[in-house]
């Protein structure tokens, strides 16, 4: 049963919900010190992951394709005109006045909880790994996580943060799906670097939650795709 992808979708949304409607009662200091602490947290799952790699220059060799890909196709860009066009309809329902400096930090934070909620490490592992064992507690686990993190920068960002339910659903799901496709292809070692491979976006993700540089992670996901590619055949190659 396609349990874990929709326990942590409905997790999502119930938060994003609670968090715009309860938004002005939350402190302000919470609601600035919160996200600091969530990019913390990815920083710390990122680094988990990282230190698990099997071997590092298939990953280092992704990564840089991957997001050379990324900008020549401009998916960061992409990802920010459709948060624009989502966002006009919501904010006609749900009122919330921003100045050019709260615009810019709102498609900063949307497309980073975007990542956090579809493509981290933790959600695709969990996806695949409920595919194959049917064991659906890393996936309920992030969702608790997922809850809190989406109800702090709904309060915020708005509504549109229930919209990241609706890919986050989609890759989940379809990772479910094709776990067992996957799995049987790969060996521990290419699991460990596509871990690895995550972390490290997973880790730049809570830099650019905490303000701290903002590394365009949207355009890093192809890195994702490559990763397992590159780590067979590195090993058979050298």
């Amino acid at each position: 049963m396609l349990t874990g992808p929709i326990v942590d979708s409905v997790a999502t949304l119930a938060g994003a919900t609670a968090g715009a409607l309860l938004g002005k009662k939350i402190p302000e200091r919470l609601r600035i010190m919160l996200p600091m602490t969530f990019g913390a947290a990815s920083m710390a799952l990122g680094i988990n992951s990282v230190v698990k790699v099997s071997m590092l220059p298939p990953v280092i060799l992704a990564l840089l394709i991957g997001s050379a890909l990324g900008e020549l196709l401009k998916i960061e860009t992409g990802i920010e005109r459709i948060a624009l066009r989502i966002n006009g309809p919501i904010q006609r329902i749900f009122p919330q006045e921003r100045n050019e400096e709260e615009k810019a930090l709102f498609l900063q934070n949307f497309v980073s909880i975007l990542i956090l909620f579809s493509a981290s490490g933790t959600g695709v592992f969990g996806a695949l790994n409920e595919g194959i064992t049917h064991d659906p507690t890393l996936l309920i686990s992030k969702g608790m996580l997922d809850f809190f993190t989406a109800a702090i920068f709904a309060t915020s960002l708005g509504m549109i943060v229930a919209t990241t339910v609706i890919p986050q659903f989609i890759i989940l799901t379809g990772l479910y799906l094709l776990a067992k496709v996957i799995l049987p292809l790969t060996t521990p070692q290419v699991i460990a670097d596509f871990s690895a491979c995550g972390g490290i976006i997973m880790f730049v993700t809570g830099f650019r939650i905490c303000g701290i540089k903002k590394f365009p992670i949207a355009n890093m996901l192809p890195a994702l795709l490559l990763v397992m590619v590159f780590s067979h055949y590195w090993r058979l190659l050298f």
